[in-house]
C-alpha cells in the first residue's frame, strides 16, 4: 500500500484498465496520458482515487518526457518509485512493407522504441535506489514476421531486446524485468489499411483491389479480438508484485500454438499459420 508506480500509455486499454486496477489495490499511480482531455482520461479521474496523477505525454517529444521525470522525481515517497509500467504504443498502418512510408516507420520506432527507453532510462535512478520493477507491454509481432505489420513488429522487435538486455543488466540492483506479449484484444485503438502514397510503379504493381482486400480481412480480424482485458492486467500487476516475476508473459488464445509453430517447425509452415491466422494478402495486380 502507497508503492508509487509510474504508467505510460494510459489513454485507454492495457494502460487505463492497469492503472485503475492498481488505484483500487492502494498504490499511488502516474498516469501518462496523450491528451489529459480524452474520454480515457476523463475516466480515470471518474474512477479513480485521488491517489492517482494524470500527466500528460507524448512519448515523441523529449521535452514532454523530461516534464514527467522531473514531475515524478518532485514527489518522492520513503518507498521510493516501486513500478515502471511501458505500455504506451502506436500502429497506423496495415499494409505490406514496400509500401509503407519510412515515417511510418519512423512513428513507430520514436513512440514504441525510443519514447520508453527515454523513460526508462530517466527513471532508472529512482528504481534502482528501490530495487523495483519494470514491466513492459510489448507484442508477438515482434517476435514473429505477421503480414502487413513490418512497421509496428519491428518497433516491438527492438523493444523487447532492449528489455530483455535491461533485465540482465539490472540483476545485480534487484531491479527485475518483465515483458507482456499479449494476443489480439479489443483496446480502443483504430488502425486501417489504405493504399498509402507510393510511386505510380507500385500503385499499378499492387493494385487498389490488393489493399482492399487486406482491410477487409483485417476487419474480420477485428471482429474477434477479445474485449476483457483482465488477463493482460493480470500479468502486468503479477511482473509488478510477485516475488519471482516472469520474465515473459502471455496472455492470450492460441500463443502457446503460435510459439510452437515459430520455434519448432519449417518456415513456410509459420508463414501459412500466420496468413490463415491474421491477414492472407491475394495476388498482387502484377502477379496475376
Amino acid at each position: 500500500s502507497g508503492l508509487l508506480l509510474a504508467l505510460a500509455g494510459c489513454d485507454s486499454g492495457f494502460g487505463q484498465a492497469t492503472a485503475q486496477h492498481l488505484d483500487a489495490m492502494g498504490f499511488r499511480v502516474f498516469a501518462s496520458v496523450l491528451d489529459p482531455e480524452s474520454p480515457g482520461a476523463q475516466e480515470l479521474r471518474r474512477s479513480c482515487s485521488p491517489r492517482l496523477t494524470l500527466l500528460q505525454m507524448d512519448l515523441t517529444k523529449p521535452e514532454d518526457i523530461q516534464r514527467v521525470l522531473q514531475h515524478i522525481q518532485a514527489h518522492p515517497v520513503p518507498t521510493g518509485l516501486w513500478g515502471l509500467v511501458n505500455n504506451a504504443g502506436f500502429n497506423d498502418t496495415i499494409a505490406d512493407a514496400e509500401l509503407s512510408p519510412l515515417g511510418k516507420f519512423r512513428t513507430c520506432m520514436e513512440v514504441n522504441f525510443f519514447g520508453s527507453l527515454e523513460l526508462t532510462k530517466g527513471l532508472l535512478p529512482l528504481l534502482r535506489s528501490a530495487g523495483g520493477r519494470i514491466v513492459t507491454v510489448s507484442s508477438p509481432a515482434g517476435d514473429l514476421p505477421f503480414p502487413c505489420l513490418a512497421a509496428y513488429g519491428a518497433s516491438k522487435a527492438a523493444l523487447s531486446l532492449l528489455m530483455d538486455t535491461f533485465r540482465s543488466e539490472l540483476q545485480p540492483w534487484g531491479v527485475k524485468v518483465s515483458l507482456v506479449l499479449p494476443g489480439y484484444y479489443k483496446t480502443g485503438k483504430r488502425v486501417g489499411a489504405h493504399l498509402l502514397p507510393a510511386p505510380t510503379s507500385k500503385r499499378q504493381a499492387y493494385g487498389e483491389d490488393y489493399v482492399e482486400e487486406i482491410n477487409r480481412q483485417f476487419i474480420q480480424f477485428m471482429k474477434v479480438a477479445v474485449e476483457d482485458l483482465s488477463a493482460v492486467v493480470n500479468s502486468i500487476t503479477d511482473g509488478l508484485l510477485a516475488a519471482n516475476p516472469a520474465v515473459r508473459y502471455y496472455p492470450g488464445q492460441g500463443l502457446g500454438l503460435m510459439y510452437f509453430i515459430h520455434r519448432y517447425l519449417p518456415y513456410f509452415v509459420r508463414d501459412l499459420f500466420l496468413k490463415g491466422f491474421f491477414i492472407n494478402p491475394k495476388l498482387p495486380r502484377a502477379l496475376r
